[in-house]
């Protein structure tokens, strides 16, 4: 039993919060049973397992929780044993997106619609702990690459001026290219693309919110190829 906040797995888990120590290490945090279970199931083991009153005072692990209600559990995960990159029919590659909530509903979205997700440079890091609870479990699921791997016909999704996006083709290969709210995608990564598409809005709001695109943008590629069939009916 862990009863001192000077023990190594407790400082550990502490320099984890930082991502500087998360890629130094290859080493991220997972908080909480839910995700603990998620990895689990991925038949991914923690290299560091931390339950409140079995191996670790419950004081001494709410110490170092981020989440404002202490986790029962911490698991300690390698990078290294997460999905490795393999490109799916469809592709979310992620431009530049710096918010962890948002790269791990993403993350979520992929997995939910059987995609895959790419990231650049300046990218949250989806093992952070906000990306981690935003995946609700998905990091262990979903391949997760680099923006530089992507193959296939890549579709901006653009605020304004694109295609309509229910007239876009989106065959198999897809790859939706999605900026951050604010900045968007910048024009030579739109030029790079094989076409640009925007999602009609009714009301008043100037854009969505780039997990909201993500997600209607792979709703209404899987719709196109029938992948719904299960699921709606």
């Amino acid at each position: 039993m862990i009863r001192s906040g000077d023990n190594e797995k407790l400082k550990l888990v502490r320099k984890l919060a930082d991502r500087r120590w998360r890629d130094k290490l290859g080493l991220f945090v997972a908080e909480g049973e839910d995700l603990v279970d998620a990895a689990s199931d991925a038949g991914i083991d923690p290299v560091e397992l931390l339950v409140a009153g079995e191996s670790v005072e419950p004081r001494l692990l709410a110490e170092v929780s981020s989440l404002a209600h202490p986790p029962r559990v911490i698991g300690v995960f390698r990078r290294d044993d997460l999905p490795g990159w393999a490109a799916r029919p469809a592709v979310l590659a992620l431009w530049h997106v710096t918010d962890p909530g948002n790269v791990g509903t993403l993350i979520r979205t992929a997995d939910a619609f059987g995609a895959s997700v790419a990231l650049s440079e300046r990218c949250a890091d989806p093992t952070g702990p906000k990306a981690l609870r935003g995946s609700a479990g998905a990091i262990f699921r979903v391949p997760i690459g680099h923006f530089n791997q992507i193959r296939g016909r890549r579709i901006a999704l653009v605020a304004h001026g694109g295609e309509p996006l229910d007239r876009v083709d989106l065959d198999d290969g897809t790859v939706f290219v999605l900026g951050a709210e604010r900045e968007g995608l910048p024009e030579q990564i739109v030029a790079g693309c094989d076409a640009a598409a925007s999602i009609p809005l009714l009301g008043g709001a100037e854009s969505l919110n780039v997990a909201a695109a993500g997600a209607i943008a792979l709703y209404e590629w899987a719709r196109r190829h029938e992948r719904l069939s299960g699921i709606i009916g």
